[in-house]
């Protein structure tokens, strides 16, 4: 990275500490779903010239947060630079010290921050740099990493359950499946790798129990070759009257399982945020996702679209109670992939959540 400080279309920030937010974002992705009930938190360490010298992300609970990580990698380097870091530095003692007295004593003289800390626990640290005569920037790139590694988090904190990532694969006349019921390999295999890479992101994979019945998912992570991941998500069946049976491949000892037996999607995810999961992949058939999206608890859709037609058979979604056009629930397109001959569509619904305050994030 150029050293030369130029001055960026932010105003007080420059072009080199915008590359390493960019930088940071992308490291906060990179440990999605392996910190929970921590945020997913990415920092840079520019030193006094401007060059990148330091970086890291939020180790699994226990460990050291981002920041740590960056400075070590730094070492003296780190002396009257700069910390670039998604989220802002903790000031409270939770399983780790404070991130602030790591700063300061690394001796960094600027910190530049995405997303002001949003908990009374764990706030303060702007305050405490500054006063320790830090230069602090607040609120650079904000909306775009309150949209990324630290949404799921930040769902936690104001609404107090865990962020909902709806996938499901159709073809392009909205069916999951033939009307014969065969639905294995609606896509190709770039999709389905994608899939394995999306739940990697997640704590848990949630489907309900005509999913488990139907298809016998095995919902566990998976490399391109097959081999299973080192950590694996939690696999959740909806399953209230217990139909699912013991030898459904769900209940094998690839990945840990959870039977949930309540009513409502809220009631499912207030079980499954006493657990710390933090986000969830619903893989769950076209009842339980028109559940969740009924009830207004799906944050994110990803649809993977076949370039194929069946005319016939169940939908991707089930009925929303919805009659004219004025009520339809309306999603926002964010981005578009080509994965091999199928077609990944995120999107999100066009909704506010609100809410502020929550439980502290360096635990």
């Amino acid at each position: 990275m150029s050293s030369v400080r130029h001055v960026s279309s932010v105003p007080g920030v420059r072009c080199t500490e915008l590359a390493a937010m960019t930088r940071a974002r992308d490291l906060g992705m990179r440990v999605l779903g392996s910190t929970s009930p921590n945020p997913a938190v990415g920092a840079v360490v520019l030193d006094a010239a401007g060059e990148m010298v330091g970086e890291g992300a939020t180790s699994p609970p226990g460990g050291p947060h981002a920041e740590v990580h960056a400075l070590a990698q730094a070492g003296d380097r780190a002396r009257g630079g700069t910390a670039v870091v998604t989220l802002e530095p903790c000031a409270h003692t939770g399983r780790t010290g404070p991130c602030v007295d790591a700063l300061l004593a690394a001796g960094i003289t600027r910190v530049v921050v995405a997303v002001p800390e949003p908990t009374r626990a764990a706030g303060g640290g702007a305050d405490r740099l500054r006063a320790a005569g830090v230069d602090v920037v607040l609120g650079v790139d904000r909306a775009a990493a309150e949209t990324g590694a630290l949404g799921a988090w930040l769902t936690a904190v104001r609404e107090h359950r865990p962020q909902v990532v709806w996938k499901v694969a159709t073809t392009l006349d909205g069916r999951v499946a033939a009307a014969d019921g065969t639905s294995r390999w609606i896509t190709g295999p770039e999709a389905r790798a994608e899939v394995h890479r999306l739940r990697a992101t997640c704590d848990a994979v949630v489907v309900g129990s005509g999913t488990a019945l139907v298809d016998d998912p095995q919902l566990t992570v998976r490399d391109a070759d097959g081999r299973p991941a080192d950590r694996q998500p939690l696999r959740v069946v909806v399953d209230r009257r217990g139909r699912v049976p013991a030898t459904a491949r769900v209940f094998d000892d690839a990945a840990p399982t959870h039977v949930s037996r309540a009513a409502t999607p809220a009631a499912v995810l207030a079980e499954l945020f006493d657990r710390d999961v933090r986000r969830v992949l619903l893989e769950g058939g076209p009842s339980l996702a028109a559940a969740f999206l009924t009830a207004r608890l799906v944050d994110e859709a990803v649809v993977h679209l076949a370039p194929q037609l069946l005319g016939a058979g169940p939908s991707l979604v089930g009925d929303l109670g919805i009659s004219t056009m004025s009520a339809a629930l309306h999603l926002q397109i964010v981005e578009v992939t080509l994965l091999g001959r199928d077609v990944q569509v995120r999107l999100r619904p066009t909704r506010h959540t609100g809410g502020e305050t929550g439980t502290g994030g360096g635990s």
